[in-house]
C-alpha cells in the first residue's frame, strides 16, 4: 500500500486519531494538509511531518462547522497542491450535559455542525473535484454512538448517524471514480481519555470482546485501507472498529 503522489486532507488532523492518520499517509509518501480549530498545533505537527518524513505539510486553521472556513480550507488545498486525492472527515465533537432538557439550541447546532454540516460541505466540495478529475477517496470517522446512542451523547450520536447515511449517498453521488466510507470507531485511548476515571474506563469496556480501549496507531490500519487502492471494491461501506461491542 502506498500513497506516493498523493495529497491527503484531515479536518481535525492535529491530534489524536487524525495526528495518527496524518503521519502514517506522510510516512508512505503522501503529502498532507492539516486542518484544525488551533494553527498553532497544525503547524507544530507540520513541521514535523517535513522533518520526519521529508512530505510538504499544510496547515490550516479551520472550524468545520463554519460554511466559509470550509470553502477557504478547499481553496488553501487547491491553491497549494492543485488536487486533494484523499480527505479523511476525522473532526469531531461530543460535549457533556446535565440532562436532555438542558441541551441548548447552541450546544445542538454546534455539535451537528462539527459532525455532520462540515462533513457534508466538505465531501460536497471536495467530492466534486475528485469526480471531474482523476477520482479519490473520502473517509468519515463515525462512531458506534450512532448505532449504540446513549442518553448522554444524543446530539453526538444523531449527527454520526447522519454521517453515516452521508458515506452511502456520497458513495453513489461520486462513483465510479470516487469511493466514499465510513470508519465507526469505539472508544480510543487519545489524550481526551486522559481525563477519563477509572470508572468511565471500566463502563467503555464492559462490553467489549476485547476488553480493552484501542490505541490511537490502531486506526491506522483502516484509515490506509480506504486511503488507498487496497480497498479499490469498497464504496459506501462501514467498518466497525470498536474491539467488538456487544
Amino acid at each position: 500500500m502506498t500513497m506516493d503522489g498523493k495529497v491527503a486532507l484531515v479536518t481535525g488532523g492535529s491530534r489524536g486519531l487524525g495526528m495518527r492518520m496524518v503521519t502514517a499517509f506522510a510516512a508512505l509518501g503522501a503529502d498532507v494538509i492539516i486542518a484544525s480549530r488551533k494553527l498553532e498545533n497544525c503547524e507544530k505537527l507540520a513541521q514535523f511531518v517535513g522533518e520526519e518524513y521529508g512530505r510538504k505539510a499544510l496547515p490550516v486553521a479551520c472550524n468545520v462547522s463554519d460554511w466559509e472556513q470550509c470553502d477557504a480550507l478547499v481553496a488553501a488545498a487547491y491553491a497549494e497542491f492543485g488536487r486533494v486525492d484523499v480527505l479523511v472527515n476525522n473532526a469531531g465533537l461530543s460535549p457533556l450535559y446535565p440532562s436532555l432538557d438542558q441541551v441548548g439550541e447552541g450546544l445542538w447546532d454546534k455539535v451537528i455542525g462539527i459532525n455532520l454540516k462540515g462533513p457534508f460541505r466538505l465531501s460536497s466540495l471536495i467530492g466534486t473535484r475528485m469526480a471531474a478529475g482523476d477520482g479519490g477517496s473520502i473517509i468519515n470517522i463515525s462512531s458506534m454512538a450512532a448505532i449504540r446512542p446513549a442518553p448522554e451523547h444524543l446530539p453526538y450520536a444523531a449527527a454520526k448517524a447522519g454521517l453515516n447515511a452521508l458515506t452511502e449517498g456520497l458513495a453513489q453521488a461520486f462513483g465510479p471514480t470516487v469511493r466514499v466510507n465510513g470508519i465507526q470507531c469505539g472508544a480510543f485511548l487519545t489524550d481526551i481519555s486522559e481525563a477519563w476515571t477509572p470508572e468511565v474506563v471500566e463502563v467503555l469496556t464492559r462490553d467489549v470482546a476485547l476488553g480493552r480501549c484501542g490505541e490511537p496507531d490502531e486506526v491506522v490500519g483502516a484509515a490506509v485501507y480506504f486511503a488507498t487502492e487496497a480497498s479499490s471494491f469498497a464504496t459506501g461501506a462501514t467498518l466497525r472498529l470498536d474491539g467488538g461491542v456487544r
